[in-house]
């Protein structure tokens, strides 16, 4: 789970709230929770600020929890069947004091919070609900202060299925404020101000299908600031999707993470991902890598990588960093999903530092040192052994140990950039496509300009019908290789046809 960049069911009706954002996001690197509320295409959750109240008295049958009685949360668990409901009354409830006190959930539970209840691990408890068994419910309960270790998570820790989160506040702690399943959902909560993720959706076996992120606010997480204590982790952000198979992600306010907002890392599948507001992340709002098939419609982007970006081009990298980013991901017909290719369409994307780079390293395969996904292959090779001299150098195997990014279609969109909003200068407001010169390993079958070929060229990645507005302008091949609107309309990259541009800054 490193960062590559080079080498690199509906929700209950929700009580929304819209406003008109103002003003721009500093440049800060620390995490900032934005008190302006998202605008965008939909209605977007604004709920930490305002968290739906749990019921203010126990539900019929429901076993009432005493914060006054230290562990007594854990206990009840403990002695009572499967599938009873516990109530929390008011107050701030702990467990004992020793860091791997916590609550071993069973089959078909539910934890209901009353107005007030919060579960605090005090930084002493590594983990608040934990165990294998299924269908848990946590509704309107505040779990803060617990100190799970580095990509471990404090919320369904052992990655059980079918746990659904509801109207909860995971905030303050280290690791992740949440771990996922099969079939979880995640829906009108507050996910802020974790040490790593909001949610780290990775399950061991990579076995998750049917994951639901809906309706949340997910802001200010990597507090801990891993990437700087471990450069080039890929280990942050607001949420991080491994091997996931079919999520749809909806609804939710993506704002002021340290890190990328949300990133899709390997052998996702099938994601959908609508009607978002991703805003003021230091990185990108949206990573989509080495993975296949999505759907990217309905979002609002916007003044991401303003922190990333900047530092970057501080230090003389041109690469274009950008709002979404697609890496060595792309549609492909063999894997069964909703579509067949990446289809990103009818987004706004405002003031980022730039707007959609597509990256494909020349020397990231199956088999490869650089790749940092140790034992991982494609989708379509089941035994990296196989991507090895000679097989690997004929068909099928030269197309299919590759993550390509392919079938990427990106249409219908409006992009706008004001550089005096986004105070940058010859860096900003690129659109990408590019690959690598492949040099490594020796024995590689992409060495030389075989993929940067096929990426720009070959692999049926197509921008049109787009309309912008800013001094854009457009990467190909090579970071140092920028072109104008017309360049790049021309022959033989023939992109944007049926665009619109006006140069004029703003939106």
């Amino acid at each position: 789970m490193r960062r590559r960049y080079r080498g690199a069911s509906s929700a209950a009706a929700l009580t929304l709230a819209l406003l008109l954002a103002t003003g721009c996001t500093s440049a800060s690197d620390a995490p900032a929770e934005a008190t302006a509320a998202p605008s965008g295409p939909a209605a977007v959750a604004r709920v930490c600020a305002a968290p739906a109240p749990g019921p203010a008295t126990a539900p019929a049958g429901a076993v009432t929890v005493d914060p006054a009685v230290v562990d007594d949360l854990a206990v009840k668990t403990r002695d009572n069947p499967p599938r009873t409901t516990f109530w929390l009354r008011p107050g701030t409830h702990t467990l004992e004091p020793d860091r791997y006190a916590q609550v071993m959930a069973k089959e078909g539970n539910t934890y209901l919070g009353a107005p007030g209840a919060v579960l605090d691990g005090r930084r002493t408890n590594n983990y608040a609900f934990s165990g294998t068994a299924p269908d848990v419910t946590i509704r309107h309960l505040t779990v803060q202060g617990f100190v799970a270790p580095h990509d471990e998570g404090v919320v369904n820790h052992d990655m059980a299925d079918g746990w659904v989160i509801e109207h909860a506040t995971i905030q303050d702690n280290s690791g992740a404020g949440l771990m996922a399943g099969a079939r979880q959902q995640v829906r009108a909560s507050c996910l802020r101000n974790n040490g790593q993720y909001g949610m780290n959706a990775y399950k061991t076996g990579d076995s998750i299908k049917g994951l639901l992120v809906e309706g949340n606010e997910i802001v200010g997480n990597n507090t801990d600031d891993w990437e700087r204590r471990q450069p080039g982790c890929g280990c942050t952000g607001g949420i991080k999707f491994w091997a996931v198979d079919g999520a749809d992600v909806r609804g939710n306010w993506v704002h002021d993470n340290r890190g990328a907002g949300l990133w899709a890392d390997n052998n996702n599948n099938d994601f959908l991902v609508e009607d978002n507001v991703l805003e003021a992340n230091d990185g990108t709002a949206l990573m989509y890598e080495t993975s296949y098939n999505a759907i990217i419609r309905n979002n609002t982007i916007r003044r991401n990588n303003w922190v990333e970006g900047r530092r970057h081009a501080a230090a003389g990298d041109n690469f274009p960093y950008a709002a979404v980013y697609v890496s060595e991901a792309g549609g492909e017909p063999r894997i069964p999903a909703r579509t067949d290719r990446i289809d990103i369409y009818r987004n706004v994307l405002e003031d980022n530092w730039s707007g959609i780079t597509l990256w494909e390293n020349a020397d990231r395969f199956c088999n490869s040192p650089a790749n940092t996904s140790t034992g991982y292959c494609t989708l379509l090779v089941k035994d990296t052994r196989q991507c090895a001299k000679p097989a690997i150098d004929t068909a099928p195997l030269y197309a299919d140990c590759r993550w390509k990014t392919q079938r990427v279609d990106i249409h219908d969109n409006r992009f706008a950039l004001d550089t005096s909003v986004v105070r940058c200068a010859v860096e900003c407001a690129r659109m990408a496509v590019l690959s690598n010169y492949g040099t490594y390993p020796d024995w590689s079958p992409y060495q030389g300009k075989r993929v940067s070929r096929a990426i720009t060229l070959e692999q049926d990645n197509r921008w049109h019908d787009n309309a912008y507005r800013g001094p854009w302008s457009f990467v190909i091949d090579d970071p140092d290789r920028k072109l104008d609107a017309g360049r790049w309309q021309g022959t033989p990259y023939q992109q944007d046809q049926g665009s619109t541009f006006a140069p004029q800054a703003g939106g």
